[in-house]
């Protein structure tokens, strides 16, 4: 049992180590292009000022509060945008007339930069919280069709068959047979969904915005606040890495539904 623990850790470790070595090379990086004077320490801070801000960050009420409303807002997008997706993403597969018109729409709109649309929604919704979380969904909601549109053609027919003849009712189909062989991308499609979800939030915190992450980021660019402005984006990145590996441990966890 011992040594078997002693091996699971051993592995976790070894899959550290590339992420240690890219951090170790950044920072490298980023403090050798000071000394070496290519950079100066008023348009790049050491790295060492830059990480104790955003410790300094985590302390301040104002900033807390900020995170809070970008939570919020990505967390309710990613709510109703997922499952939302999925649900139009399976309607649209199953249905060979819908297929022909609103795949080539999706993947056509999918392809468009969805900022260009971010004038639409304050136009339609004003500067608020349902701005947010609708400009979020938008941004979202047409990966998660298209991963839904490749997780379904993943679907050997023959094991749908199979099922049918067996008397398997619409239910046990959706669960014991699409499921399975469905939940690997679309796990990967959560992951994908969470960055353009969190893109889409910041960026319209960014254009127009009373409150959340990118409105204070955006607030610290204009003001030249360049601690404050690199330690807000390596928390966020952080955040970001916590949630992708945090996805790709349970996705790891289901390679037995792989068929």
């Amino acid at each position: 049992m011992a040594a078997g623990f002693r091996r699971s850790a051993a592995r976790r470790l070894g899959g550290l180590l590339p992420w240690i070595g890219l951090v170790g090379a950044v920072a490298a990086a980023w403090q050798a292009s000071l000394w070496s004077g290519v950079m100066t320490p008023d348009l790049l801070p050491p790295i060492g000022e830059v990480l104790a801000t955003a410790v300094s960050l985590l302390g301040r009420p104002a900033f807390l509060a900020s995170v809070g409303v970008t939570v919020a807002e990505v967390l309710v997008a990613f709510v109703i945008a997922v499952p939302l997706g999925v649900a139009l993403g399976f309607a649209i597969s199953e249905s060979r007339y819908w297929s022909a018109i609103l795949k080539p729409i999706v993947f056509l709109i999918f392809s468009i930069p969805k900022t260009i649309f971010l004038p639409m929604f304050i136009l339609a919704f004003g500067i608020n919280f349902g701005q947010k979380v609708g400009f979020g969904v938008f941004s979202t909601i047409f990966i998660v069709l298209i991963s839904s549109f490749s997780a379904l053609d993943s679907v050997k027919s023959d094991h749908v068959r199979v099922a049918r003849a067996y008397g398997a009712s619409p239910w046990q189909i959706a669960w014991r047979v699409y499921m399975p062989a469905m939940a690997p991308i679309l796990l990967e499609a959560v992951r994908l969904a969470m960055i353009f979800n969190l893109t889409g939030i910041l960026l319209a915190e960014m254009y127009a915005s009373r409150a959340g992450l990118g409105q204070l980021i955006a607030s610290w660019g204009e003001n030249y606040m360049l601690k404050e402005l690199l330690a807000g984006i390596l928390l966020i990145a952080a955040a970001a890495i916590l949630f992708n590996e945090a996805v790709r441990w349970f996705e790891a966890r289901c390679e037995h539904w792989r068929s």
